[in-house]
């Protein structure tokens, strides 16, 4: 896992397995054993730590199959004679080596369970390698659905690349497959793929080898810093490359950018935007995380992700989302959404990333919201706000946020624009844009290169906001309801509470009565706000994810 900050955070870690692996591997309802073994910090996975992986995996396209090994150097937390490694089927482990000796393993579907002959001594550091191929599933809608896409460019060349999020890195290379540890020292990738064709993963290209005999190529990737699984990408193709380096708050910060050739000229002119970005993006998270490890946009055949270091790229090189403005305000057209949402992974999601797929909105909501953020640093703070406002049609409310702990279940998709809007409206009940900015950087400072839970994140943002944000949090991420402000003009007087909102709700919200702006603290129970002349009108602002209903009483 990734270096704890302290001696708590590593109790609440092992606190955390416990609690979700209870005696008997019990599973919540309408799952399965393999999701809780998949998604659990099951006994086999709790007692070591990951170190660094080395991947080696060669890409055969005409046989549409790959084959190659994982070598996992790992320290022992507590004494261990029995690991499970995940890799899915129809893939298969083939050995285990352990220094000279090979390892007996078992497979119970998805994971293998691999025993030692002797105990591993708790804080001792050891290694595997495991070699494995076969065919693996291929994606039928990356990057939605995971797998390899075996596609072919254009030109009519070879296209190819590895989408993993939700179904697990496991679905093409054997690992850990659980988003609680990622190996504090990175991790090599090695790609071999035929002569003619070009390997692109994450980190930076430290050489590369030629086998004539072969006809392959192989290319060694270096990432220095802790990587999630999901993010662990290659892509193949006949691509070329460019670069640029970006003086940021971080020193010099190098570029690259890799494209097939007919795609170059378009992608000069709109990689411009990849700058732009991280210009943004420092100025309200903080530096760029991975100086090391360098920042890489490569085209694919689908719209993109936020492979870590290496973002995908497929949004046809034009602004909105491939042609699309998600507001509808017409500030989508402002940006090329796949280079800016994507690029603000880099922050929520690569630095700051969660040990359970149920708090996956720490990574959608954050980076859903650095859009609106990205347009207000360079353009304006009404067309930011149009923007995250205009998003909210497409909020469904029709299941909570969070999903189910334990099971490799994330929540609802309305973890992107509502929790966008969440985090907007936090912003203004804050309403303190110095303390707000503190807070962001201070995510990534206090959480980079770590691994947290929504409680985390939320018992953090109360403490440096200086509001018990709980019920904030309760009612957006674990309630389906839109909270309602219901407002009654009563003569010189406003009468007004929250309804669609659980006990305890007590949000400040801002209105206008007659022009002038007031902050409300409702709750269930009607309270007054005396204004002393006659109302004319009262209107609420709009940054608040709230419906409302004003009315006047009857004379």
């Amino acid at each position: 896992m990734r270096t704890m900050r302290n001696t708590l955070s590593f109790i609440a870690v092992l606190v955390l397995s416990v609690l979700l692996v209870p005696v008997g591997m019990a599973q919540p309802e309408g799952f399965t054993k393999q999701d809780v073994l998949r998604g659990s910090v099951t006994p086999e996975r709790e007692w070591w730590d990951l170190q660094r992986y080395k991947l080696a995996v060669e890409f055969m396209p005409d046989t549409k199959q790959i084959r190659g090994s994982n070598t996992i150097s790992f320290k022992a937390l507590k004494t261990g004679s029995r690991m499970q490694i995940d890799l899915q089927e129809p893939l298969k482990i083939s050995k285990v080596l352990h220094g000279s000796n090979e390892l007996s393993f078992t497979r119970n579907g998805n994971v293998y369970l691999i025993s030692f002959p002797d105990e591993i001594k708790a804080g001792t550091e050891e290694q595997i390698k495991v070699i494995y191929g076969g065919t693996p599933v291929e994606s039928k809608n990356p990057p939605w659905s995971g797998g390899i896409t075996w596609d072919r460019d254009d030109l009519g060349e070879h296209f190819i690349q590895t989408t993993c999020q939700g179904i697990g890195a496991s679905i093409w290379w054997p690992t850990k497959d659980h988003g609680y540890d990622e190996p504090d020292r990175g991790m090599q990738i090695n790609v071999t793929v035929p002569e003619r064709l070009v390997a692109v993963a994450n980190g930076r290209l430290k050489n590369s080898t030629h086998d004539r005999a072969a006809k392959t190529k192989t290319y060694f990737w270096e990432v220095n810093n802790p990587i999630n699984n999901y993010a662990v990408n290659v892509n193949i193709g006949n691509y070329v490359s460019f670069s640029e380096k970006y003086e940021g708050k971080g020193g010099a910060l190098d570029l690259q950018y890799w494209v097939l050739p007919h795609q170059k000229e378009l992608a000069m002119k709109q990689f411009k935007e990849a700058p732009r970005t991280i210009e943004a993006f420092e100025h309200w998270f903080g530096p760029y995380p991975f100086y090391e490890d360098s920042f890489k946009l490569v085209t694919v055949s689908y719209a993109g992700m936020e492979h870590q270091s290496s973002v995908t790229y497929g949004n046809w090189f034009r602004n909105g989302y491939r042609g699309r403005d998600l507001s509808g305000m017409g500030v989508g057209y402002l940006f090329d959404f796949i280079i800016v949402h994507e690029t603000g992974h880099e922050w929520f999601g690569n630095n700051v990333s969660v040990k359970d797929v149920a708090d996956l909105w720490v990574h959608e909501g954050f980076t859903n919201y650095s859009e609106n953020l990205f347009v207000e640093y360079h353009f304006s703070k009404k067309q930011a706000e149009d923007y995250v406002i205009g998003t909210r049609k497409l909020i469904q409310n029709k299941s909570p946020i969070i999903g189910t702990y334990g099971v490799n279940k994330s929540g609802s998709g309305d973890m992107y624009y509502k929790g966008g809007n969440m985090l907007h409206t936090i912003r203004h009940a804050i309403n303190d844009d110095k303390k707000w900015l503190g807070i962001l950087r201070g995510l990534n400072k206090d959480f980079g290169l770590d691994t947290v839970t929504t409680r985390q994140v939320e018992s953090y943002m109360s403490k440096k906001a200086g509001i018990d944000l709980s019920k904030v949090f309760d009612q957006y991420l674990r309630d389906t309801r839109i909270p309602k402000l219901w407002i009654e003009i009563r003569g010189n007087q406003v009468y007004y509470r929250y309804e669609n909102v659980i006990p305890g709700f007590s949000m400040p919200i801002r209105v206008k009565v007659n022009g002038k702006t007031f902050t409300l603290k409702p709750g269930e129970r009607l309270r007054a706000l005396a204004v002393n002349k006659q109302i004319k009108n009262v209107e609420v602002d709009r940054n608040f994810y709230v419906t409302s209903e004003v009315k006047r009483a009857s004379p």
